[in-house]
Parts: structure tokens; sequence; C-alpha cells
């Protein structure tokens, strides 16, 4: 029998897989828990829309990134540090204040923990790298001056 599961079940496979099963591990363990349904043509359908949904959504993320690494390659960001002699930072720049900035000047939303930067302790400019999506990067230079 041919169901479709709508939760993950350990021996079976993941939530919206359809799935081959006995009958009767169908009706009396599947079934009353909730743990699948039976594969009619309304399943199928649902299956299909939901797949395509996530496609569609993966394509749209996709593209973004694309557009946010064209937007941010080779760009200079530049953020105001306080610092003691010889130009030596009162503590350093962090990937958080960079993102945040990031988003300021650009308008573009990052996640702090996709930005690789050097550790950032004097007055100057650094080079930084994003990681948007699997395969899609881009650098970018973070200039450091006194406030």
């Amino acid at each position: 029998m041919k169901v479709v599961l709508t939760q993950d079940v350990k021996t079976l496979g993941k939530k919206g897989e359809l799935v081959s099963v006995a009958e009767g591990y169908a009706r009396n363990f599947l079934f009353p828990r909730k743990l699948a349904m039976e594969a009619n043509a309304q399943a199928m359908a649902e299956l299909k829309n939901r797949e395509n949904a996530a496609k569609h959504k993966q394509e749209t993320e996709l593209a973004a990134a694309r557009q946010a690494a064209a937007l941010l390659e080779g760009q200079t960001v530049r953020l105001l540090a306080r610092a003691g002699g010889q130009g030596r930072l009162f503590g350093s720049v962090t990937s958080k204040e960079v993102a945040e900035r990031l988003h300021e000047t650009l308008g573009v939303e990052v996640d702090r923990r996709k930005i690789t930067i050097e550790d950032i302790k004097h007055y100057g400019t650094y080079p930084a790298e994003i990681r948007l999506q699997q395969g899609i990067s881009a650098t970018f230079y973070v200039l450091v001056t006194g406030e």
C-alpha cells in the first residue's frame, strides 16, 4: 500500500515522502497515529504542490542571494571606532557590527555568522567575505576610521 507520510517516521522516511508499506502496518499503526495518509489523488496533488512550492522558494532565495552578492562585491563599508595610542582600537570590530552597517548603508540583510573577517584591532582597510548561499559568496572591504 502506498502512503504519504505526514510526519517523520524513523524507519520509513521524512515528512512528505511517498512510501510503500504493508496494508496492516498502515491501517493499524500509521493511520491511527496520524503519521501517514493514503496516497490517493488528492494526497498526491498536495504532495506535488508542496514540492513545487519548495522548489520555487529555493529558486527565489538563490536569485536573491545572487543579486545581493552582485551588490556587495567590491564595496567598501566604513565603520567608526574609538582607538588609543598608535591607532589600536578599544576592543575590536566584530562581524555583528559589519552586518549592521551593511544593512544601514546598502540595505542588505545578512546574518553575522556568514561574514568572515580577520581580527580588526587597528585602523585600516580589511578584506571580508560573505557566504550567502552554497557556492555564492562576495568579497568586500571594511574601512575602520576614527570618530
